[in-house]
Parts: structure tokens; sequence; C-alpha cells
């Protein structure tokens, strides 16, 4: 007999085909919502399958700036973003009118956005990063100091990686940003041998003490190319459902916290989102346009990974 879970899940994929949509789902997700996934991914690479879709329909399970992305990314389809209330703190750290601020305080730095931002913000940028291709994307300006915005933890790190001045923001991830180095001191005294992996949005202080400093995407791959590891991990704790089910041969500890946002989406809210259009994501035209060309500029310069 099918549970409760199982027959939403049927349900949802139905609705899919009928409606002619593709579900969108990021690695921070609960692990139910893997099961009707058409791709699970981190920021760059959601972004991506959302500029290259076919469907008619976009269903993000996610928070808002990501819908807000695929909806810059194609103007011509509906965007829904499941759970309504899906935000990110760190976005909203910064918004146009004070970036716009920083720009007139330093008219010759090129300005880098963290895709981590609203649409509005996106519009007043250069050009878009990820926590993957943030290096490659400050190294490709021709500018010799940049606007970073809004995580300063991120430009913190990418300043350690290149010869760019940087100008960061003050905002940040809360989730990573409580993680503690004590924390990761003591679960690899812990642990002796296990392999430290860190988010580039963790403070400097957990940094240092990492194996490896990598996106989620970059996470994936190292759990799929190591296997019969033990596998500390600075980021969202809910990282290691991903992370089992791609390769259950590692062990996976995690010294993080869990973001109520990525949980904000449920199976039920798929589903109503499916059946009703509800929350469909709008963007000015004129936004819109700007926004995009900062988007296109980054998936232009490469990098597969990013959040």
């Amino acid at each position: 007999m099918e549970t409760k879970e199982q027959n939403l899940i049927k349900e949802i994929k139905q609705l899919k085909e009928k409606r002619n949509a593709v579900i969108l789902v990021h690695n921070y997700q609960r692990p139910e919502i893997y099961e009707i996934a058409d791709f699970i991914g981190d920021s760059l690479e959601l972004s991506r399958k959302a500029a290259e879709t076919d469907k008619d329909i976009i269903v993000f399970c996610g928070v808002r700036f990501m819908a807000e992305t695929a909806k810059i990314l194609n103007p011509g389809k509906t965007v829904i973003l499941a759970a309504e209330d899906a935000g990110c703190p760190m976005a909203e750290m910064i918004n146009a009118k004070q970036l716009k601020e920083l720009k007139k305080k330093h008219p010759k730095a090129a300005v880098v956005c963290y895709v981590n931002t609203n649409a509005e913000t996106k519009a007043e940028c250069d050009i878009c990063c990820t926590s993957a291709n943030v290096v490659d994307i400050v190294n490709s300006l021709k500018e010799g100091e940049a606007i970073m915005a809004p995580d300063k933890n991120l430009a913190a790190y990418t300043q350690t990686k290149t010869k760019k001045s940087l100008i960061p923001w003050n905002g940040y991830c809360p989730i990573h940003q409580e993680i503690k180095e004590k924390s990761a001191v003591l679960a690899k005294k812990q642990n002796p041998g296990a392999i430290f992996i860190a988010h580039p949005e963790c403070p400097q202080e957990v940094l240092r003490h990492a194996d490896y400093i990598f996106s989620t995407g970059k996470m994936l791959d190292f759990a799929k190319e190591n296997t019969n590891k033990t596998i500390i991990l600075a980021t969202e704790t809910d990282m290691i459902n991903r992370l089992e089910k791609e390769n259950p041969k590692n062990k996976y500890l995690s010294i993080g916290g869990l973001c109520p946002d990525m949980k904000k989406t449920t199976l039920e809210k798929v589903k109503e989102a499916l059946e009703k259009n509800q929350y469909e994501i709008k963007v000015p035209e004129d936004t819109r346009k700007k926004a995009e060309s900062s988007l296109r500029k980054m998936i232009a310069i490469g990098g597969k990974h990013g959040k």
C-alpha cells in the first residue's frame, strides 16, 4: 500500500507532465523533494537548466532569488516558486539603492554581485558570480578593483585568490556565519583522518581549517570521486542527504545548521503550485533586461557549479 508521500510524488509527476513543467530543486531542499526533481543542483547549475529548458512552466524548489534568476533568463515562460515566503536573508542585506551609493564612492570599480541578490540589485551589477566561479569571474575583469556584494565572507575568500582589490559589502549567510571555528577544530579532533570541506560562505577562521573549500556542486563531485572516506562538511546540514544519495559509501558529518527558508518547500506546496499556477514570479522588463546582462556574462565565462 502506497504511503501519503508516495501518492503525492505520483500526483506531482502526473501534474508535471500534464502542465509541461520542469521541476528544479536546490541541493539544500528536503530529501523527499529530490524525488520529484527533474534536476537537482546548485545555483549556477539550476540557472543553466532554467536557461536551457523547453518546458512551458518552471517550478522552483528553492528560494526567491533563484526563481527570479530563472524568470530573468526565461521571460517568456511561467516561473513558479513553490513556497511563496522562501526568501534568502543574505539577498535582503543589500538593495539597489545601497549598491548605487557604493558605486558612487568607487566609480572606477567593477561591480560583481553574488547570485544571492534580488533582481533590482542584479540590474545594478556588471556581472554576477556564484561561489564556484567567483575567482574566475573576478580575475576576468579588466578593472583593478571590484565591489563584491553582498557576502563579506565570499569576498574575503576570493581576495586570497586574486590580485584585484576587492571592496566587500557587509552581508553574510546567517547559516554559514554561525559555523564556529571551535566546531571545526573539535570535529577534526574527534575524527582523525577525516577530510574537512567548507563552503566559501563560512568565516575565514573556519576556512583556514579546511582541506578543501568547495561550492555544493564541487562537494558533490568530490564525494562521487572519493569512496570510503569520512567527510566533515561546513555548510547547510541537509547537503548530507544529497551526498548520501549520490555516494552512500562515504561517512558524512555536518557542523552546519539548517536553512529554514530552504525547508519551507513541501510536496503539498509543490502540488498546489502546479494545480493553481500560484506564486508566479514577475520581474519588471526594464529590471529584467539589465539583470539578464549580468547573468549572461557570468554564464558565458563558464564554471560548472554555483552555490
